[in-house]
C-alpha cells in the first residue's frame, strides 16, 4: 500500500471528473474517510497532504481525533449518530454528515457549543434500509430545523444504492443536485444549502457529474 501514489491517484481522478463536468477542481472537497484504518495509518495519509478526514463511528472518530488534534485537519462525522452520544462528539465535529431527523437536530443544537455545519440526509432512491428524510417530509422538516441555533444545514447528503447502474447514479445524483437548487433559492434561515455531499470510493464520477461539493473517498487511498 503505497499511500502517497494513492493519495495522488485519487486527486488526479476527482480533478479529471471535474473538468469533464465544466467545473473547477477545487470546487470538489475530498473527504478521506478513514474507518478501515488505524491511527497511525490515518498520520501517514495527513501526511500525504490530506486536509478533511471523515469517520462514520463515534468512538472511531474520537480516537482518530485525539491522536491528530494537533495537526490543522477539517473533521467530518459521516455516519449515523445516536442521540445519547451527540454530548460526546459533537463539539469535536466541523461537519455532521448523517442529520436525519428533529429530535435529533434538536440534540446537536442544545450539545453544540458552536456552530455546527450539517448536511440534511435525504432518501432519494428510497430504499427502506437507508436513514435520511423524504422529499416530501422536507416542507414539515425545515421550519423546524430554521429555529435551532447551533445548527447550520449547509447542504444536503445523500447515497446511491451499492448495486445501481451508471444510469441510476446519474438519475439519483442529478435529483439530489436539483433539490439542493431548490432549497437554496428559498434563502431559509441559518440554511444555505451550498453544498453536496456525495460520492464515493465506487461513484464519485458520476456525483461529481451532478454537483457533489464534498466526496467521501475510502477504499482507493487504502488498495
Amino acid at each position: 500500500m503505497n499511500l502517497q501514489n494513492n493519495k495522488e491517484l485519487v486527486f488526479q481522478s476527482v480533478a479529471q471528473a471535474a473538468e469533464q463536468a465544466q467545473r473547477l477542481k477545487d470546487s470538489v472537497n475530498i473527504i478521506a474517510v478513514t474507518k478501515y484504518v488505524d491511527c497511525e495509518t490515518t498520520q501517514e495519509l495527513v501526511r500525504t497532504g490530506i486536509q478533511h478526514i471523515g469517520e462514520n463511528r463515534v468512538d472511531k472518530f474520537l480516537d482518530k481525533y485525539h491522536a491528530l488534534k494537533d495537526e490543522n485537519l477539517t473533521w467530518h462525522l459521516i455516519g449515523s449518530l445516536q442521540r445519547r452520544k451527540v454530548k460526546d462528539v459533537i463539539n469535536y465535529v466541523d461537519y455532521f454528515h448523517a442529520l436525519d431527523s428533529v429530535k435529533l437536530a434538536k440534540e446537536i443544537d442544545k450539545r453544540a457549543e458552536h456552530v455546527i455545519k450539517c448536511f440534511l440526509q435525504v432518501n432519494i432512491s428510497k430504499e427502506e434500509s437507508k436513514h435520511g428524510f423524504l422529499i416530501e417530509e422536507l416542507e414539515v422538516v425545515l421550519p423546524e430545523l430554521e429555529k435551532l441555533e447551533n445548527v447550520q444545514i449547509v447542504g444536503l447528503m445523500t447515497m446511491a444504492p451499492f448495486e445501481a447502474s451508471h444510469e441510476e447514479l446519474n438519475q439519483i445524483f442529478e435529483k439530489a443536485h436539483q433539490l439542493q437548487k431548490e432549497l437554496k433559492k428559498k434563502q431559509l434561515n441559518n440554511m444555505p444549502f451550498s453544498e453536496l455531499s456525495m460520492g464515493m470510493s465506487r461513484d464519485y464520477p458520476e456525483a461529481i457529474a451532478h454537483g457533489s461539493t464534498y466526496v467521501r473517498i475510502g477504499t482507493a487511498f487504502f488498495k
